[in-house]
């Protein structure tokens, strides 16, 4: 099956199937038709490349609003920058799960995201900076500029591989003057298999007149260092061109230089690619919901049945079964619940273990930095420290909801058979599933004394939350699972805020803090952890319990239908037999025919 079909064909399965579940059961019915309309979110193209590449320029290229995101060489980003879509422009700066976003004139942005600028007076550092405007291409796609400060070989490259391989795509910026750097080469190695997307530009193409002998190059060291991406295209931009349209005499000259500096077709392609892409990951949700419906629907087609088949003696089943149910329910040394809890302890260990090690790990890089640093670098690497717990936190929180998920599977799977987990988990998802709901921390007010803020924020998601619109609704869905409904938990991106621009350039002093500041994080970290845990566990066990009371009342009805069934004539048990029998055939193929193109999806979003 190839890209070009595979919509058509997945359009003509989703109509058929629909129509199949409608006649079966109405309400589930509508509800895969309301998951259809609840379209995904917006696609969204994460910005990267070394320090120095024109990533910013590039921006204001794609939005076609000079000098919106600084660009000054001196002036990198401090901040992630995401652009969305408003009828008005308007910048905030935001602070995820504690503080209420600030508004910022346009004007003053080069203060909140500049690592050469401070702050306004009285003001904390934000997280990232959300800009909204009327640009047409934000319609579809949300846009962010990643952090320039301290390139692809340092903790700022870290976190942006983990915002890349949570974005729907990646544009990596590459400088036309000279081939692919080590860090560049390195960078794309480790995030290669992470990201599905990858846009190359060569930019500032206009600057440098041997930019396609740069290109070539580039070209041999990716099929030698990084061959997934040797026959990728390469789009040749140049920002200050197409800036300079803006200039042009005549709207004929205008329109020569925008299509010359590559930027149209750098759109193009995004849009192309990521619009499309989004289109099918929203019915990847819909075959997702179809499949989960009409395995209920076949639960129950086989369970009427074998009523109609085994009368009696699946009555004298059911009735076992529910007692066994019931006893799971009131036993006060319930097995289940206990296994839960030894599961959620193992995960808080291998949780503590694996924070721990990564925090080893960055303060022991760090000690190396500071060692091999210069007087005038000292000042940047609070602001890599930053970056490196935030990507510890992302990881931790990643980990934790993954752990959770298996924890649930696990108890899920003791409690219940396969059959009876297609019924549960439907009906848990009409409900809207049983969210674990987790409260944040207390804050800790910044004190004169306190030159490192911690704030940590707690969101339910995926992933860093908003710091660079990242969705993964759909993708997830992508996957078949075993639970009545994904928990998901995550420690929002705990945001460790160094405000230490002014401090004394001192290598023992930097020592000191580092020492702090990680110590700090990490007793902060395993904390909310321990916190976020045990109310997992709370919820969990209400979930759980909740399962089996949805599981006892469904066995109730399968045995009014056993009466219904042992009641009935011969002639007319053989006709509703026959009838159940192609039902049950006809939802069992739709099934199977929704799994199938799921993992056709799969396979060609996997190919890309």
């Amino acid at each position: 099956m190839t890209a070009a079909t595979l919509p058509n064909q997945v359009k003509q399965a989703r109509d058929a199937l629909l129509t199949l579940l409608r006649e079966n059961d109405p309400q589930a019915a509508k509800w895969v038709e309301d998951i259809r309309r609840a379209r995904p979110r917006k696609p969204s193209v994460v910005v990267v490349g070394e320090t120095n590449r024109g990533k910013s320029s590039l921006v204001n290229a794609l939005l076609a609003t000079p000098g919106l995101s600084p660009v000054d060489a001196d002036v990198a980003t401090a901040t992630y920058l995401v652009f969305e879509h408003a009828p008005e422009w308007t910048a905030q700066a935001c602070y995820p799960g504690q503080l209420a976003p600030v508004g910022i004139p346009l004007t003053e942005l080069v203060r909140w995201v500049s690592a050469a600028h401070e702050l306004p007076e009285g003001q904390l550092p934000p997280r990232y900076v959300e800009v909204a405007g009327p640009v047409p291409i934000l319609e579809r796609v949300s846009i962010v500029d990643t952090p320039g400060v301290g390139g692809l070989n340092s903790m700022h490259g870290e976190l942006a591989m983990e915002a890349a391989a949570n974005a729907t795509a990646l544009v990596f910026v590459v400088d036309a003057s000279a081939p692919f750097t080590a860090g560049e080469l390195d960078f794309l190695r480790k995030v290669g298999d992470r990201v599905e997307t990858v846009l190359f530009t060569l930019s500032k193409t206009d600057q440098f007149r041997g930019w396609r002998e740069v290109l070539d190059a580039d070209r041999r060291l990716l099929d030698e260092h990084a061959p997934r991406f040797a026959d990728i295209v390469f789009h040749p931009v140049s920002p200050r061109m197409f800036e300079l349209a803006a200039r042009a005499p005549s709207e004929q000259a205008a329109t020569m230089l925008r299509e010359q500096s590559g930027v149209i077709a750098l759109q193009a392609a995004m849009q192309e690619q990521l619009v499309g892409r989004s289109a099918m990951l929203g019915e990847a949700n819909t075959m997702r919901a179809l499949a989960t419906a009409l395995g209920e629907q076949h639960a129950k087609l086989k369970a009427e049945q074998r009523a109609l088949s085994s009368g009696e003696a699946e009555a004298e089943v059911l009735r076992g079964r529910r007692d066994q149910l019931a006893v799971e329910r009131r036993s006060s040394t319930r097995g289940w619940q206990l296994k839960l809890r030894g599961e959620i302890q193992r995960a808080r260990v291998d949780l503590g273990h694996e924070s721990s090690r990564q925090m080893r790990d960055a303060q022991s890089w760090f000690r190396q930095q500071i060692e091999a640093a210069k007087r005038d670098q000292l000042h940047e690497l609070p602001q890599q420290v930053d970056a490196a717990l935030q990507m510890i936190s992302q990881r931790v929180s990643g980990t934790m909801a993954h752990r959770l998920n298996r924890v649930t599977d696990i108890a899920l799977s003791d409690l219940f058979s396969t059959e009876e987990l297609d019924v549960i988990r439907a009906q848990f998802l009409r409900a809207g599933g049983p969210q674990v709901v987790l409260r944040p921390p207390d804050k800790r007010p910044p004190t004169p004394e306190d030159k490192l803020l911690v704030f940590m924020g707690v969101s339910g998601g995926v992933g860093a939350g908003k710091i660079a619109a990242l969705p993964l609704a759909g993708v997830a869905l992508l996957n078949p699972v075993v639970l009545p409904a994904t928990i998901v938990i995550g420690l929002g991106a705990g945001w460790w805020m160094a405000r230490t621009r002014k401090h004394a350039a001192d290598k023992q002093h930097m020592k000191q803090w580092l020492v702090e500041s990680i110590a700090d994080a990490r007793s902060t970290l395993d904390q909310l952890v321990a916190e976020q845990l045990i109310e997992a566990e709370q919820q969990l066990s209400l979930a759980l319990d909740d399962a089996l009371a949805r599981r006892i009342e469904t066995i109730e009805a399968e045995l009014k239908e056993v009466d219904k069934a042992i009641k009935m004539d011969t002639q007319e048990r053989a006709r509703k037999l026959a009838e159940l029998n192609r039902r049950v055939r006809e939802v069992g193929d739709g099934r199977d025919r929704a799994e199938s193109f799921l993992s056709r999806i799969r396979t060609l979003r996997d190919q890309h």
